[in-house]
């Protein structure tokens, strides 16, 4: 393996040097970097113009020239690496600190949330073939895959973020919306659970119950305007989740798993309060230490509850701590929410249009929190329904292809239970295909999604990239490149360690 990772990144890196080249010849050929300076009326034109063509190089030919620029990577093993300096005459690394910061903030939560979407959707679509869910579902993929991601953009942008905060402003939700939303529910489940005729009319009715009580209650008592969960929704939620990530994990026929996931989710209720305590004290920092030490603590009660099968119980139960903790962590969030909304800088309109951060807002954790999830919450909502749309439709053909297999059949005939047939024989080799398409998209999407963030104004790479093209700032513009390249190498090598974890026949050397 590691002498196949050798190869690969070897050949990678000369590939990453002649596109580089290229790249950065077109680009001083695709302008003039000067243009801004000789149509100033300034009085020390000439003197600028100078300036910059000494800080650039320009009075060097385009072909040599990037030599003198890649001079600066070199020279990062001495300890003196540069990317050199924009036409602003800024350090390009500087520029693109901050630019990843926000661009990686964007496309991982885009990419986490699109990816468990995606393949649980294309999972469920898959077992479900040929069903009103899986028609539907279908439909709705290519629909959301053939839409133009900036129209998707525009269309969150008015609706969900401008039509929302009016919402907010008188937060009622009318007899008609609930009555419609409430049939809307009953449907999608019924198409995901399935049946017979009498099961499926059960959960029509009971669905459709449930979200009208819930949207009436919202609305009775503006819950918008000042959200929470509570101990008692808190605790309902980690029980459930115990249930459903021990029926995936385990089945609910494994008792000790069962009753260790249930005693990590009654755990949580327990701290809740007091963890309330040390919330107004919280940093990312201490979130991190605190995620890892909530997962030893599963993994413990998995495993003193686990009996014969302790890895099982352990894996379980950690993850229903970790997703417990995440509930306990959302009802903190929430409750800040009115102190965020009503804030000065705010004003009653929390859900961002435009930016990555409220200028100059001021506050603790949650409120900064929830600020870079107002910002984020609409580009991330556009790049996720365009990759959504791929990863259902690959996981499902995938996973179609995979229950079609003889070792499928054989694992049925010898009696193994349908839930142990998917989730270990099926899923894993199901995901093969996806890691490729993942893993390319991520790399890709490192260098930034150009069209959302102009629409949003979302300060990323990818607008960086497009602001360098349009005043021909060759260094910016390579910098982005070099960024992207990597990143692609990075993912791609990533993808072949995931090959040979996923399918231990897939052996590289």
């Amino acid at each position: 393996m590691l002498a196949f990772l050798t190869r690969r990144f070897i050949a990678s890196v000369i590939v990453l040097l002649i596109a580089s080249y290229i790249v950065y010849v077109l680009t001083c050929f695709s302008g003039n970097p000067l243009a801004d300076l000789e149509q100033s009326t300034a009085r020390n034109k000439a003197a600028l113009i100078a300036q910059r063509v000494h800080l650039l190089n320009l009075d060097v030919n385009p072909f040599l020239r990037y030599f003198i620029w890649f001079r600066g990577i070199l020279d990062g093993f001495v300890g003196h690496f540069t990317l050199g300096y924009s036409n602003q005459g800024q350090k390009v690394t500087t520029e693109l600190g901050s630019a990843m910061g926000a661009t990686l903030q964007l496309v991982l939560t885009a990419t986490v949330v699109a990816i468990i979407i995606g393949v649980t959707i294309g999972i469920a679509t898959a077992l479900r073939q040929y069903s009103a869910f899986d028609y539907t579902t279908t439909f709705l993929s290519f629909l959301f895959f053939s839409l133009p991601i900036f129209w998707l953009a525009v269309m969150l942008k008015q609706y969900v973020g401008i039509g929302f905060n009016n919402f907010l402003a008188d937060p009622v939700i009318s007899p008609i919306v609930i009555v419609i939303l409430a049939l809307v529910s009953g449907i999608v489940w019924l198409g995901i659970i399935g049946g017979n005729r009498r099961r499926r009319l059960t959960v029509f009715v009971v669905a459709a119950v449930v979200t009208a009580g819930i949207l009436l209650y919202m609305s009775l008592t503006k819950w918008f305007n000042d959200p929470g969960l509570g101990i008692g929704i808190v605790l309902v939620l980690s029980l459930g989740t115990a249930v459903l990530v021990t029926m995936l994990t385990a089945g609910l026929d494994n008792r000790r798993a069962l009753y260790s996931s249930l005693s990590a989710a009654v755990l949580g209720g327990i701290l809740y309060y007091p963890l309330q305590y040390l919330f107004p004290y919280m940093s990312l920092w201490l979130i991190a230490v605190l995620a890892i030490v909530t997962i030893a603590v599963g993994v413990v009660i998995g495993y003193l509850w686990g009996g014969h099968d302790r890895a099982v119980s352990a894996r379980g139960t950690a993850i229903t701590a970790f997703i417990t903790a995440a509930i306990i962590v959302l009802d903190r969030f929430m409750q800040t929410w009115n102190v965020y909304a009503t804030s000065d800088y705010v004003n009653g309109r929390p859900i961002a249009t435009i930016g990555s951060v409220t200028p100059d807002l001021q506050g603790d954790f949650w409120v900064t929190g929830l600020d870079h999830f107002s910002h984020l919450l609409l580009p991330t909502l556009a790049l996720m329904l365009a990759s959504l749309a791929s990863y259902s439709r690959y996981s499902r053909a995938s996973m179609l292809e995979v229950m079609n297999q003889d070792y499928i059949r054989t694992a049925r005939a010898k009696g193994i239970t349908e839930r142990s047939v998917v989730m270990r024989h099926a899923f894993r080799n199901a995901l093969i295909p996806v890691v490729t398409i993942i893993t390319l998209d991520f790399g890709a999407l490192i260098s930034g999604a150009v069209v959302t963030e102009q629409v949003f104004s979302y300060q990323g790479m990818g607008q960086l990239f497009q602001n360098a093209l349009n005043i021909v700032d060759v260094n910016t513009v390579m910098g982005v490149v070099l960024v992207s390249g990597i990143a692609i190498i990075i993912f791609n090598a990533l993808a072949d360690v995931i090959y040979s974890a996923l399918d231990p026949r897939i052996r590289v050397s």
